[in-house]
């Protein structure tokens, strides 16, 4: 006796053919092109996750950077001042505070500016280490 695999392919279609909703004309009616344009969907977004993340860091910076211009500073020494001045914080927390609390990040700005200004030896050595 044969095993009947319609059962099976039917399973599989419908899995393409879900994901494939609201795809344009026949890519998401005919089997070949659903399956086609799935993948190079599937493909895309598993790259623009990937991304994402680059585009978000790349945003903050800007931010900062221009919230830094504002206190006299521009961004690479206002990152160099806070890993002098021993300040543990990610680009976006510091983003969020430029754009929601300036207040505190003219605090940070301040200290960023102090510690290029006058640092100690001490530090120096830690930050060339």
């Amino acid at each position: 006796m044969r095993v009947k695999t319609g059962v099976t392919t039917h399973r599989r279609k419908k899995k393409y053919f879900k994901l494939a909703k609201g795809y344009y004309s026949d890519k998401s009616r005919k089997w070949r092109q659903v399956k086609q344009q799935v993948e190079r969907s599937l493909r895309f977004a598993y790259r623009d996750r990937k991304n994402r993340k680059r585009v978000f860091k790349s945003l903050w910076i800007i931010r900062l950077n221009a919230a830094a211009r504002q206190h006299g500073i521009n961004y690479s020494q206002l990152i160099h001042g806070l890993k002098l001045s021993d300040i543990v914080i990610n680009r976006k927390q510091l983003a969020e505070l430029a754009a929601n609390n300036m207040t505190l990040f003219s605090q940070i700005a301040s200290v960023a500016k102090d510690a290029l200004q006058s640092p100690s030896v001490e530090k120096i050595n830690v930050a060339k280490a």
